[in-house]
C-alpha cells in the first residue's frame, strides 16, 4: 500500500478500551470548517490498538470527546467492515480547541439502523453481527443522540447501556473507560443517564465469529 503522510484534524468522538490499548475515533474537519468523514487511527500491531504514549498530545494531556486535534496519519488501512482505519505516523498530537454540544447537533449521522438488527446475545438486544454480514458493511461508526441510556453495572464484566433508536431497542456493551464497571461500583442498580450523545462502533471480529456493537463514548447533554 502507497504511503501518503498527512495531518488530519479530527474532533475527537471517543477514546475507548480496546484489548492491548485505546481506540480513538473522530471525524475529520475540513479547510473550509465542513465536518467530513469518520477517521479511526490505528497502530501498526496486530491489534491495531493505539497506546497510551502514542495519543499523547503536545500539552501533556490525551485526548477526550469534543476536543479538536491534528493527528499525524501515514496512509488508509481500511478492512472488511473498518473502512474508516488509518495508519497514525510519527509525530507528536496536537490538540488544538474544543467544540460545544450545539456543534454535536450538527454533526449526527442521519437516523438509520445500527447496521443489522436481529443478532442478540443472552446479555445484549441487537448487539452484535455476524462476521460473514458484517464484512459487506460500509462503515463502522457512528454518532447518534438519545432521549434516555439506562447503564446496568455487573458485579463482574462489563457496564452495559440500554437505549433506543429509531424505534429499535439495543443493550450494548460500554468501552468508554469513564464508565467502566470499577469506576462506578459505587452506584446502586441502574443508573439514569438520561438524554445523550453516543458514538457506537462495530468491534473488530470476536472468536465466537461476531462483531459487536460498542459504546464507545457517552457524552451527557
Amino acid at each position: 500500500m502507497i504511503n501518503c503522510p498527512t495531518v488530519k484534524r479530527v474532533v475527537c468522538l471517543a477514546n475507548s478500551r480496546k484489548l492491548g490499548g485505546l481506540c480513538v475515533a473522530g471525524k475529520e474537519i475540513m479547510a473550509d470548517g465542513r465536518t467530513g468523514e469518520w477517521v479511526r487511527p490505528i497502530g501498526d500491531r496486530p491489534s491495531e490498538a493505539i497506546l497510551e504514549h502514542e495519543q499523547r498530545c503536545q500539552d501533556g494531556s490525551y485526548p477526550q470527546a469534543m476536543d479538536v486535534i491534528d493527528i499525524p496519519l501515514l496512509s488508509p488501512r481500511p478492512k472488511d467492515h473498518q473502512q474508516e482505519n488509518w495508519l497514525i505516523n510519527e509525530g507528536r498530537w496536537v490538540k488544538v480547541g474544543r467544540i460545544t454540544s450545539s456543534i454535536l447537533d450538527q454533526i449526527l449521522d442521519p437516523p438509520m439502523p445500527l447496521w443489522l438488527n436481529g443478532y442478540s446475545t443472552f446479555s445484549g438486544i441487537n448487539d452484535r453481527v455476524p462476521l460473514n454480514e458484517a464484512t459487506n458493511l460500509p462503515d463502522s461508526l457512528r454518532l447518534l443522540k438519545v432521549n434516555s441510556l439506562t447503564l446496568s453495572v455487573p458485579a463482574r464484566g462489563s457496564t452495559q447501556g440500554q437505549f433506543q433508536y429509531n424505534g429499535t431497542n439495543y443493550w450494548l456493551r460500554v468501552t468508554d473507560p469513564h464508565y467502566h464497571r470499577r469506576r462506578l461500583q459505587q452506584y446502586d442498580g441502574d443508573i439514569q443517564m438520561g438524554e445523550c450523545f453516543l458514538t457506537i462502533s462495530l468491534g473488530e471480529p470476536f472468536e465466537d465469529g461476531h462483531c459487536y456493537k460498542l459504546i464507545a463514548a457517552i457524552i451527557p447533554v
